[in-house]
């Protein structure tokens, strides 16, 4: 299967985490551009990292798809990624060779041509420097990179993997130029060389100038003069602070949930001229359960606490109906998902299959546990969620559960040393496809650390659909592994997260940027004369 240039997109409304993008413009779009305005976009992030092959957080993923291009994207109100620094490319040989032929003119914004040894220096250089906060983990799959040509670059891979276009389209995939970045080590000091529709002009902890990129060649039609990014450093009422002076244009990340609900009911927000713009996002959240564990080891402990948690009640008092309760391991809005949870529990506590399934299994005692929190992590409302389930759990008389919350480095310390026996665990994706949300959770060495395998999940449906081009067909697979793990209960989903952002009421183009790909498109940004 080939894929070739989009030269056009439709806006298509995404699930529950952020509406998808609008439309790309024409092929090999040259400036000028609509609009002469400056966009000024605040969120309570930092930018971590300027090189590619360092950062894997929000902030720096933000800075990376809109200054670097990569050889596909995703496009509007889509999950299958679609060439843009490339023209064409395809698998063979089984999903295990990928070939991409790149498109005529492309250049560096210093002038440099972009050529298929930049393609192949960047991914080199990216697995060679293995930055433990790089992407390195998601270009796993590949054995070996060639340039028959300056336009064709060929992936030979270890195993068939169909999420590849996926990976190579995120933050992972930026293209670097070979004559600028180190081989051996990052480049500093804050520059970067890319071919994007934007340029780096300069950065500190506090701010980010971004202009336009003239001899950008892709599928973006930029519709403003340049972006600044205001960071506020983890600092919320700052950035609330900031949009209601009038200071920033755009508050994109870091709002709390409290915030933005009260801002979307206001009076006064509307008076002052602000608009609540709600996407679809992908993140997830879970309740993680250590099946070594002397306690929730027990599956029928396991069972009864999915029986009384109350997901409605818990996005409702703790997330002001930011989220959405979650009954599937896939969230909506990606191929896979299914309600796997829902139709084994339910949607609403049931106490009474709960001491069933407890007294069956002989425990006759309040069943004493300790739920762990990190709000450093997951955000000041984690220790409100996990009280609030402890004390759903407690109103049914069966348990006597408690909150403790610690540092996330003590609290990764702990989940490794196998001390606790549930705990929380979020998920943002780093590519918008089932596999991203279940690879990564099960075997050897998962990011959940509880001690679970499966041997039908690893060895035969996660192979499986690795091998499967078309992602459509994974579905039955994926939904199949959902009922296993709803059975066997390692984890238990909580919710899915809204993506929200506040802005002037004169902003255009916002619902665009807030998808399921998590790609922020400065490009898309304009204001109303």
């Amino acid at each position: 299967m080939k894929v070739r240039t989009r030269r056009s997109a439709t806006l298509i409304s995404g699930g529950l985490a952020a509406v998808l993008l609008a439309g790309c413009g024409s092929e090999d779009q040259i400036w000028p551009f609509e609009s002469k305005d400056t966009m000024v976009v605040g969120m309570s992030d930092g930018i971590l990292a300027t090189d590619p092959a360092a950062g894997y957080d929000p902030g720096s993923w933000l800075l990376f798809n809109n200054v670097f291009q990569s050889l596909l994207s995703f496009p509007p109100g889509s999950s299958i990624p679609v060439p843009e620094a490339a023209d064409e490319c395809g698998f063979s040989d089984g999903s295990k060779t990928y070939t991409c032929t790149l498109r005529d003119g492309l250049k560096f914004s210093n002038g440099h041509s972009l050529t298929s040894a930049d393609v192949k220096y960047s991914f080199d250089r990216a697995i060679k420097i293995n930055d433990p906060a790089g992407p390195a983990p998601l270009l796993s799959t590949i054995s070996s990179i060639s340039t028959p040509d300056d336009k064709t670059v060929v992936f030979r891979l270890k195993v068939p993997d169909a999420t590849f276009p996926s990976k190579i389209a995120s933050g992972a995939g930026s293209i670097v130029d070979r004559r600028v970045y180190p081989k051996d080590s990052l480049l500093k000091g804050g520059k970067t060389v890319g071919s994007g529709p934007y340029k780096l002009d300069s950065i500190d902890k506090s701010e980010a100038e971004f202009s336009v990129y003239s001899g950008y060649h892709g599928t973006a039609e930029v519709k403003n003069s340049g972006v600044t990014m205001k960071l506020f450093q983890g600092d919320q009422q700052a950035l609330k602070t900031a949009l209601e002076k009038g200071d920033v244009d755009i508050a994109y990340r870091g709002l709390t949930a409290k915030t933005i609900a009260a801002l979307d009911t206001s009076p006064s927000a509307e008076k002052d001229g602000l608009d609540v713009v709600q996407g679809n996002s992908a993140e997830v959240q879970h309740m993680v359960f250590n099946v070594s564990d002397p306690v929730v080891g027990k599956l029928a402990v396991r069972k009864a606490i999915a029986y009384l948690v109350d997901r409605y009640a818990l996005v409702s008092k703790v997330y002001q109906s930011t989220a959405t309760p979650l009954y599937s391991i896939v969230p909506v809005g990606i191929t896979g998902h299914g309600n796997s949870f829902f139709n084994t529990y339910g949607d609403s506590p049931q106490p009474q299959k709960a001491k069933d399934v407890l007294r069956e299994s002989g425990i006759t005692d309040k069943v004493r546990i300790t739920l762990w929190s990190t709000p450093s992590r997951y955000g000041p409302a984690t220790d409100d969620e996990l009280q609030t389930i402890a004390d759903q759990l407690n109103e049914s008389g069966l348990f006597d559960a408690s909150m403790r919350s610690v540092p996330f480095n003590e609290y990764e310390k702990g989940i490794a040393e196998g001390k606790y026996g549930v705990y929380v665990k979020g998920w943002v994706p780093d590519y918008p496809d089932p596999d991203n949300f279940t690879q990564p959770f099960f075997g050897k060495g998962n990011v959940l650390s509880n001690n679970y395998e499966n041997n039908d999940i690893t060895k035969q449906i996660i192979p499986q659909t690795s091998s499967m081009t078309d992602r459509s067909n994974t579905r039955t697979p994926f939904i199949k592994l959902q009922d296993i793990v709803a059975r066997q209960l390692p984890l238990l989903p909580l919710w899915q997260g809204k993506q929200y952002a506040v802005a002037k009421d004169n902003i255009r183009g916002l619902q665009n940027c807030l998808d399921t790909s998590t790609v922020f498109r400065f490009w898309e940004l304009s204001s109303a004369d």
